[in-house]
């Protein structure tokens, strides 16, 4: 087992009332002094920031989630709705509507001109002026939102799925024949006494939306994953498996990679409507499997563990490098080999949250290499090229909020045709640059279309995906 170094320190670029001024801490071990004061901001240097944009009004007033992108726009979402963004100038990005439709978490993907969100908290309808209600009423209503984005100033609500325990998230699937698009709606914890969420929950529901007819979309599956039950009896403080938080497919190669609570999946999906598992695997140190993502070669999966449930202090040293971390795996003959942990390195106050979160590879061939989110860890650039040697070479955030006792930082760091995207929880949207001989190449990479949980190879990008409408 190797895990990354914890005594190296990259140099730190310190914003101080809006002047800068380079701080060195190489070589030394995380002190406490090295956290930066409080609500200043910290990075690298070969990152700068080129951009924040707060929250719009309409949605300000609750957290911003994950997102998602196609052409010129930036699609974020917001547990009152969801937001979309001018980025044809990301020095420069812009707010071009706001939609208030509450419901938790609003993951969002996006197609064509069809919006996709993630709605994982009962309501007493499916309408965007539903209240929150017990999932134990019986007409209670959590699913799937579908949007007409066509008109970016004036989205339109269109049509709602309901699905079984909700959808803490999804991810976009294109059938093979482009007609429509499959949505896998993970979900978990069942309770008997929720009518729509009874135990065992150890499946999916997958929607079929017909691209020509969105309003006819419905669920067409609900295939058990773990007909053994999954994961019964983890380990002291891990989850057992009582459904999946988050899937990752790579189409081109008919597989997906699942982040199931107590177990990490991988799955065979030439049948679109009818996964099958090919692998999966436990791990001591992992509380709650929670995302995934694999390299381009579709050899790799990383897998996260949001110990804590993302509201927990567990960047610190007590926690360890091994918990709350990215375990990195190899796929040999179609089974998840185990390689190395990957945590940043750069020590958190103990009243910041902080634990592996959203990322995304950063588009270099014949590297791997991924931007990712920490919570109020901030964001961090990371080379997995070596699997038993992860490295950090970039990083930004804030310091500690002045505020005491306010979670946030950021959800989702996602690249996107050569800048870096964060969705903080507060702050809003914010733009970075990354300026480094490992990633430059990147820089000619031009997406027309990014749902991070639906790999494409990076050859495969850029070619008109999320338009055909036949």
């Amino acid at each position: 087992m190797s895990t990354p170094s914890r005594s190296g320190w990259a140099s730190r670029i310190l914003a101080v009332a809006g002047a800068a001024v380079a701080m060195v801490l190489s070589g030394m071990p995380a002190q406490a002094a090295d956290i930066p004061a409080p609500d200043t901001i910290v990075m690298s240097n070969n990152i700068s920031h080129v951009a924040n944009v707060p929250k719009p009004e309409p949605i300000a007033g609750n957290i911003n989630t994950d997102m998602a992108f196609q052409d010129n726009y930036a699609y974020v979402g917001n547990y009152n709705g969801f937001s979309i963004y001018d980025i044809r100038n990301p020095k420069r990005p812009r707010v071009v509507s706001s939609v208030v439709c509450p419901g938790s978490q609003m993951d969002v993907s996006v197609y064509g001109n069809l919006l996709f969100g993630s709605v994982d908290s009962s309501r007493n309808d499916d309408s965007c002026n539903s209240v929150g209600q017990s999932a134990a009423v019986e007409t209670s209503w959590e699913g799937i939102r579908i949007f007409d984005i066509s008109d970016k100033a004036n989205p339109v609500y269109i049509k709602s799925v309901e699905t079984d325990c909700g959808s803490h998230t999804h991810t976009l699937v294109p059938a093979k024949d482009k007609k429509s698009v499959y949505l896998y709606a993970s979900s978990y914890s069942p309770s008997a006494s929720f009518p729509d969420c009874q135990p065992p929950h150890d499946k999916i529901s997958i929607v079929k939306v017909p691209l020509k007819n969105p309003t006819a979309a419905a669920v067409v599956s609900t295939p058990v994953l773990f007909p053994d039950g999954g994961n019964e009896t983890p380990v002291p403080g891990a989850s057992r498996t009582t459904g999946c938080h988050d899937i990752t497919v790579y189409a081109e190669k008919d597989l997906a990679a699942g982040a199931c609570m107590g177990d990490g999946v991988l799955f065979d999906i030439r049948d679109r409507e009818n996964p099958k598992e090919i692998d999966r695997v436990q791990d001591a140190n992992f509380a709650f499997w929670h995302s995934a993502t694999f390299n381009n070669e579709g050899d790799k999966v990383i897998f996260t563990d949001e110990l804590g449930g993302g509201g927990a202090a567990t960047c610190n040293e007590a926690t360890g490098p091994n918990r709350g971390a990215d375990a990195i795996f190899d796929v040999k003959r179609r089974e998840l080999v185990f390689k190395s942990y990957f945590k940043i390195d750069r020590f958190q106050a103990d009243t910041e949250n902080c634990v592996a979160h959203n990322g995304s590879l950063i588009p270099v061939k014949g590297k791997d290499i991924m931007v990712q989110a920490w919570y109020q860890g901030g964001i961090s650039v990371w080379d997995f090229t070596d699997s038993t040697r992860p490295r950090e070479i970039g990083y930004f955030e804030r310091g500690p909020y002045a505020a005491a006792n306010l979670s946030g930082g950021f959800w989702s760091a996602y690249y996107y045709n050569g800048y870096i995207y964060g969705s903080d929880f507060n702050y809003g949207l914010d733009v970075l640059k990354i300026n480094d001989r490992l990633t430059n190449p990147a820089n000619g990479v031009k997406d027309d279309l990014l749902n991070v949980q639906t790999q494409e190879s990076y050859a495969e990008r850029g070619r008109g995906h999320g338009h055909d409408r036949d």
